[in-house]
């Protein structure tokens, strides 16, 4: 029954990030302020969490977390096929690695949203100030904090994965099975956040560093602060 719910919750979710982005699809202009703002945002993320990318213990996660949630690459494709195989993913993977899967959507239904709502106002030339102003005026703090909010429980969802006995040797199995049945994509995500999350000696603690730093960000962007992205 948890499963049950946990898919129809996926399901709802693809279908909002999937009209976000056939909306801008439909609006050129639109599209291409949101490839520039994906890419501003990319690079701010890079730079804020230099030390973690640098730190052989942390890099692996760090890029993982950094691409599957800020990337500015394309997911369309990904998402219809998740939303196509739904039914099969209650059958194939276990409670937690589907409720992984729900929790980085959802995460990413938000992140569309807001995205959305700055690129209207930044188009595709913008400063780090105009930047700063879009954050403030195009999107409310409830929203940002409730987007932090949703980076840490995917967090925290990544960590309980490694938790799972044998689940290693589970993902290996269903490495061929899963691409056969058009899910080679989603046991990539979920490999390679086992495989990153599992090398480090302390995951929860690099999650709560992303987590704090970005809401620093968030604070002193709506506390005026000079030079908000200055966090460490």
């Amino acid at each position: 029954m948890k499963k049950v719910k946990l898919a129809q919750r996926l399901e709802q979710q693809l279908r909002m990030v999937a009209a976000e982005r056939q909306a801008a699809k439909r609006d050129p202009a639109l599209l291409a302020a949101r490839v520039a703002l994906k890419r501003y945002q990319s690079a701010r993320l890079t730079g804020t969490h230099a030390d973690l990318l640098a730190n052989p213990n942390t890099r692996d996660a760090a890029a993982f977390f950094l691409d599957e949630l800020y990337g500015s690459h394309d997911l369309s494709q990904r998402d219809m096929d998740l939303e196509r195989i739904i039914p099969t993913l209650q059958k194939m993977l276990s409670y937690e690695s589907l409720h992984t899967i729900t929790e980085a959507i959802v995460l990413d239904a938000l992140s569309e949203r807001l995205d959305t709502a700055m690129a209207r106002v930044l188009g595709t030339d913008f400063t780090e100030g105009m930047y700063v102003a879009a954050y403030r005026t195009a999107t409310t703090r409830e929203e940002r904090e409730e987007q932090l909010v949703l980076v840490q429980q995917l967090g925290a969802s990544l960590c309980e994965l490694v938790t799972i006995p044998l689940l290693a040797v589970t993902l290996s199995i269903m490495k061929a099975p899963a691409k056969l049945a058009g899910l080679g994509q989603l046991h990539k995500f979920l490999d390679r956040g086992f495989t990153t999350f599992k090398k480090m000696g302390q995951p929860a603690q690099f999650v709560d560093t992303i987590v704090s730093r970005e809401r620093q960000v968030m604070t002193n962007i709506y506390n005026g602060r000079m030079d908000p992205f200055d966090v460490i």
